[in-house]
């Protein structure tokens, strides 16, 4: 009797045990975070038996190949779906053929076979996408900020360094042996791998909506700076800003036909140099005026209404997290991806600051949306013509990834897919997939000639995406995957970011859309 007493007890307590670890299993999962439990430590010590078998598979493959001899005609083709390992732990190769391959996106998740680059050719395109066009607009930011508008420019390259940093970190875990490998290959991974498992795909909607958003705004401010470049340098003509919009997207139609950007990246190293040519320039004449610096205009305080559209102008001349993961996973030392992030930013902030400042200097009051319109009439033509040149030969990247990711989410997930593939059996371009892109490029030239304001549409868009991408989202995945490895610091670091980013990006947001609905107005009435 007492022996069926205590058994009867014993099973009572197991279950009482089971249910409450079932509880706060559920509680931890509900809250997004992952219990260990005695079922997965079995799945573990299954996934571990399954890796030795098959590692030791692989290496008898390998002997066996080193056996054969090489280019043996009759051996078969790798079944499409093999699972491969990789450098980065054990995840599938992307079928041949596809974009992901073809792209090399991710790197680790891509042939290995693809060349890659070092931390210089690295660097080269972070400092590409962070001193590119758009610093033109800085000196205004120094208008409606002063000292504090120098300040910000400082703190953004220090945050968005950071924000890049973490960004990569969120790309890697470790495995059962302790050891740190790369499990995602992309923004878009990262933001999946944060709202699973209730909602697989929604992060990664959001980014690519938030990805679209800036690169067709992007190419909405080629369009807008070209416009305004040429009717500033040819005031005497008789052609309107809006026409020579429209002349400059006349031009930029036939980038509906693109396939792939080879033809286009021949000139972008060219394109690069002319703007750093070009901004030596502007500073080499701001420096021979010298002697007539404004240093009394430089305010300590802010203009409260306009202040908030200088903080989107500044973060958004600092975006580049949409490519660091790919960067990143075909560079050929990936350890080398935060002494590089640290020289660009270093070398941005100096660059930009020291531009900006010498430009406010000379014009002080007078400052423009593009610097470069206050230019002298004889220096100002051949300058802007580089900068027109240069917008031009720029336009086809963003429209290009625009193209890609709208390809990729909308037209070709297989049944997913919420419209037919834009492209035919034979990987020809169907016509309305030409017209889409037609329509595209159309919409570009609509939102120029409607809302011809370069500083305010860098400002809107800087407050809403560069601020999400670049701010908000990095360091909510951060402490969303890494929570329970972060240091109390990093944990401060990251929410203080989170809040800072989130209050720039709403009064941004609300000021440039202000900004934006009195210029139209004003605009109406004139």
């Amino acid at each position: 009797m007492a022996n069926l007493l205590r058994s009867k007890l014993s099973n009572v307590a197991t279950s009482v045990s089971n249910k409450s670890q079932a509880k706060v299993s559920g509680m931890f999962a509900r809250m997004g975070f992952q219990a260990a439990t005695d079922e997965e430590a079995v799945g573990f010590a299954h996934c571990d038996d399954l890796d030795f078998e098959h590692r030791q598979g692989l290496q008898m493959d390998i002997l066996k190949s080193e056996g054969e001899p090489c280019g043996d005609e009759g051996a078969e083709p790798p079944v499409e779906g093999d699972i491969h390992y990789q450098r980065g732990g054990g995840a599938p190769l992307p079928p041949s053929g596809s974009k992901d391959q073809a792209l090399g996106a991710g790197g680790e998740f891509g042939g290995q076979d693809k060349p890659k680059i070092t931390a210089w050719e690295a660097g080269w395109n972070v400092t590409n996408a962070i001193q590119g066009m758009f610093v033109l607009g800085l000196p205004y930011a120094i208008l409606h900020g002063g000292y504090l508008g120098l300040f910000l420019i400082i703190f953004a390259a220090v945050v968005c360094c950071y924000t890049g940093k973490i960004l990569i970190a969120c790309l890697y875990e470790e495995n059962e042996d302790g050891e740190v490998v790369r499990v995602r290959d992309s923004y878009v991974a990262i933001a999946n791998a944060c709202c699973a498992p209730r909602f697989p795909t929604l992060g990664g909607r959001v980014v690519n909506v938030a990805q679209i958003i800036e690169l067709v705004m992007t190419c909405i401010l080629y369009v807008v700076v070209s416009g305004n470049l040429m009717y500033n340098s040819f005031p005497g003509l008789p052609v309107s800003q809006k026409s020579w919009s429209i002349i400059a997207t006349a031009v930029l139609l036939p980038c509906a036909f693109l396939k792939n950007l080879k033809a286009v990246s021949k000139f972008s190293l060219l394109c690069t140099l002319a703007h750093f040519v070009i901004n030596i320039l502007v500073i080499a004449y701001c420096l021979s005026r010298a002697r007539d610096w404004a240093w009394e205009k430089v305010k300590f305080y802010i203009d409260v209404k306009k202040f908030p559209i200088s903080i989107g102008i500044i973060v958004f001349s600092y975006t580049s997290q949409i490519f660091l993961p790919s960067l990143e996973g075909n560079m050929q030392q990936p350890s080398e991806f935060h002494c590089m992030m640290n020289w660009t930013h270093i070398a941005a902030c100096v660059l930009k600051g020291l531009f900006a400042l010498v430009a406010y200097l000379t014009w002080a009051d007078e400052t423009k949306e593009v610097i470069t319109d206050n230019l002298p009439g004889s220096i100002r033509a051949v300058v802007n013509i580089f900068l027109v040149a240069k917008a031009l030969l720029s336009y086809p990247l963003p429209f290009f990834a625009a193209v890609e990711v709208l390809e990729k989410s909308l037209f070709q997930e297989g049944s997913r897919a919420f419209f037919p593939a834009c492209y035919g059996g034979d990987g020809r371009l169907k016509s309305w997939g030409l017209t889409l892109r037609c329509a595209l490029v159309v919409f570009t030239l609509l939102m120029a000639i409607y809302v011809p304001h370069f500083a305010l549409l860098m400002g809107l868009t800087g407050s809403l995406t560069g601020a999400g991408l670049c701010f908000l989202l990095p360091s909510l995945f951060h402490l969303r995957l890494l929570w329970r490895k972060l240091l109390w610091h990093q944990v401060f670091f990251d929410v203080a970011i989170f809040v800072i980013g989130g209050i720039c990006s709403v009064s941004g947001f609300v000021h440039s859309l202000e900004g934006l609905i009195e210029a139209y107005r004003t605009n109406a009435e004139d």
